[in-house]
């Protein structure tokens, strides 16, 4: 495990430890709805999830005054025709805030991924009060118990899991969890450095079930067309359409 996600994990615990994570009371939000994410990125053509985050330990800071601009990328990436929208509400390596996630569900009307790093069944309560429909839960930070055990406990409350994957033997851990979405992710954890060439030699190695998931360095349309051709379904991006001028038109660009 990388010493980058082994201080992540730490922070999270101790976040944990202080009560952050106790489900939000509230007004009524729109229900968690898994089964409208996965069928999301079921669809034809180039099913891509649009990241909204504040910055990341690879790229720095990615969108100056964040919290400000919720609303304005929740409409981007709904006019853009997103699949659906990943919120990252990691606090403390990502600037992320976990208020973002129901109002970007609220002004977009998509389905909304919670990208966070999960090993607690608390946390998933927390993600289930703020309306999230899918939750990400990361191979290498769970173990072979762990990693199944919250699989199920995603779906047991209607939550929708990508299950990420770095290499080879991980795709097959996290296979066997049975994810509607299995994704592969082309950032090195240890390096932060991405590599496409990766994710094509990894896609043959996703049995058939789960929705095939490219991650990270997906700049053009035609890394989604190679990564298409490779056998992928979905494409998560995010640095890209955060940094565009006009992030509807980058998104409708990558869609084709």
């Amino acid at each position: 495990m990388s010493d980058v996600l082994t201080e992540i994990l730490a922070s999270k615990q101790s976040r944990l430890s202080r009560g952050e994570y106790a489900p939000k009371p509230g007004p009524a939000r729109r229900p968690t709805d898994g089964s409208a994410f996965a069928a999301s990125l079921r669809g034809p053509g180039a099913r891509i999830i649009a990241e909204f985050k504040a910055r990341s330990p690879s790229a720095g800071e990615l969108l100056t005054h964040a919290d400000a601009k919720v609303e304005s990328f929740g409409l981007h990436y709904r006019r853009g025709h997103a699949a659906a929208i990943s919120v990252v509400t990691e606090q403390d390596h990502f600037g992320g805030d976990p208020s973002w996630l129901p109002r970007m569900k609220e002004i977009s009307g998509l389905p909304v991924l919670m990208k966070d790093f999960f090993f607690d069944e608390r946390q998933l309560d927390f993600a289930v009060s703020l309306g999230a429909d899918a939750v990400l839960l990361i191979a290498r930070a769970l173990g072979d118990s762990d990693l199944p055990r919250l699989r199920k406990a995603a779906a047991d409350r209607g939550l929708a899991a990508i299950v990420e994957a770095h290499g080879t033997v991980e795709i097959r851990r996290a296979a066997a969890a049975a994810p509607e979405v299995l994704g592969v992710n082309a950032r090195d954890l240890a390096t932060f450095r991405t590599d496409l060439g990766s994710l094509e030699a990894m896609a043959r190695e996703i049995p058939p079930g789960p929705v095939r998931l490219a991650e990270s360095g997906i700049r053009t349309r035609g890394d989604v067309e190679r990564l298409a051709a490779a056998g992928y379904e979905a494409f998560l991006v995010g640095e890209t359409l955060l940094r565009a001028e006009d992030p509807e038109e980058e998104l409708r660009s990558l869609r084709g």
